[in-house]
């Protein structure tokens, strides 16, 4: 056989291979779709959703994960389709969160992980969310929220509420929604509903609220009624603004996407999400505190950490200017798009919030710079106990992100050209970037980059849901 010859074999071996990892692809969207609307199961690969509408993101997914060390076991999309197949086949499985590429790469015997499951039976109900403001976190959650196959339980997004405006402000609003500068048109049919003052995205009616304060609103009017009101506008950060919301009629807890003061708990999922009980106002803190306080958690656990700084490279963001202007911060008024601009950060004093036991002992700083999307914390700490290398501090760090406990918080990359667009749309709130980890003596310096608008939105979603009263049966514990 000629050299020519063995090309084109080659060629239409890989090609009838993926063919192949295709057909495997759509009969399982079948599947993830059957148990997600019939029984409340979600499939996750290492913690990343298995999108139950794309063919492409479920082959990418196992691309990328034969690409990583998981106790070096590849994890095929037979293998993936081979469990789900058995997942299916059990109708009594319902509202658990089931990690196929955990189950499959420690060689865990599914029937009795089924088995262990501890609320059998249990179904979530469905909770109405109202988004109070649509700038960027509350557009970047409603596409989260409406990407989702569709379903009675969960998260409902009922309504999004913004101040009175001018003729044509719908039309523009669900523009916004359907075509973003940073993270591409939306994957899905969104249209507006001029008659009712509202959009419909993939099916789901979404209600437009013009209000000027919270408290003028009666939910219920609208088919709303004990509702998580998500408010992402910053206006209000402590009880008596926040509280505004829950006077409205319909409104059963609030949940803030900024830092809040006073005695509101200041919550990043993962760490100390166990600390909210029944609160009805809690704050989901900053991106850059979510991005963090994963990371500080798992080396202070280990190493234990001394002291230490944050400094943030941080995207410039909506409240500076695109050209020098009167600001009320300082330096904030000069050119967000020419300048990089040193500004304050609560990020450092707030992850003692989170994790009481760095309480005082980080300070941090940060510096925005002409990018839009895509931040990088770099965690400059001293330890009690030093990793023998650098290197085997990242062995540790890719262990974390690896887990059960932490995959879904802590990613890790060691690509050596790795910038920052590359972490666009990660919905990992912090991916550690091996190849700048530094190590002198008990100093340890680890950089961490993530997207401040998904990553964040991500973990604000957990949050909503643990307060929605909505919990799962998680396979592995």
């Amino acid at each position: 056989m000629s050299n020519a010859d063995t090309l084109r074999q080659l060629h239409q071996d890989h090609l009838n291979n993926y063919n192949n990892q295709e057909q495997q692809a759509i009969e399982l969207m079948g599947l993830l779709n059957k148990l997600y609307n019939q029984q409340d199961v979600q499939v996750t690969l290492f913690g990343e959703t298995l999108d139950s509408t794309s063919v492409g993101q479920i082959l990418a997914l196992h691309q990328k994960v034969a690409l990583r060390d998981h106790g070096a076991k590849a994890i095929d999309i037979a293998d993936t389709l081979a469990m789900v197949k058995v997942i299916s086949e059990n109708t009594d499985i319902q509202a658990t969160r089931i990690d196929v590429g955990q189950l499959i790469a420690n060689d865990t015997d599914l029937q009795t992980a089924l088995q262990s499951i501890n609320n059998a039976g249990a179904v979530n109900g469905a909770t109405d969310v109202v988004l109070y403001g649509f700038g960027r976190i509350g557009r970047i959650l409603t596409r989260l929220l409406l990407s989702q196959p569709s379903s009675a339980k969960g998260l409902q997004l009922k309504a999004i509420v913004v101040r009175p405006a001018a003729a044509g402000d719908l039309a523009k609003r669900i523009s916004l929604l359907e075509r973003d500068s940073i993270h591409g048109r939306f994957l899905g049919g969104i249209s507006i509903d001029d008659d009712n003052n509202g959009m419909i995205v993939n099916g789901r009616f979404v209600q437009v609220i013009y209000a000027k304060d919270p408290s003028e609103i009666d939910y219920t009017a609208y088919g709303i009624d004990n509702a998580l009101v998500i408010d992402n506008t910053g206006i209000w950060k402590d009880e008596a603004g926040l509280g505004k919301h829950l006077q409205s009629t319909g409104v059963k807890k609030v949940l803030l996407t900024a830092p809040a003061g006073g005695n509101i708990k200041n919550v990043v999922y993962g760490v100390n999400n166990d600390t909210v009980g029944d609160d009805t106002i809690v704050s989901a803190a900053s991106c850059t505190t979510n991005a963090i306080t994963p990371t500080l958690n798992v080396l202070n656990d280990e190493y234990g950490i001394v002291n230490g700084h944050v400094e943030t490279i941080h995207s410039f963001t909506n409240d500076q200017n695109l050209v020098d202007n009167y600001h009320k911060a300082d330096r904030r008024g000069r050119s967000a798009v020419m300048n990089m601009v040193i500004t304050s950060t609560g990020a450092a004093k707030a992850v003692g919030k989170a994790l009481p036991e760095l309480n005082g002992k980080l300070t941090g700083n940060a510096i925005r710079v002409p990018t839009p999307n895509v931040s990088l914390a770099i965690l400059n700490v001293n330890l009690k106990t030093a990793p023998a290398s650098a290197d085997a501090l990242n062995e540790f760090l890719r262990k974390m992100s690896n887990s059960s406990t932490w995959q879904s918080q802590i990613a890790y990359t060691d690509s050596t050209e790795a910038v920052s667009t590359d972490f666009v749309g990660t919905t990992h709130v912090g991916i550690i970037d091996a190849q700048a980890t530094i190590l002198t003596d008990n100093q340890a310096i680890v950089y961490v980059w993530y997207d401040n608008e998904v990553g964040y939105s991500t973990q604000v979603l957990r949050l909503a849901t643990q307060m929605a009263g909505i919990s799962y049966a998680q396979i592995p514990a």
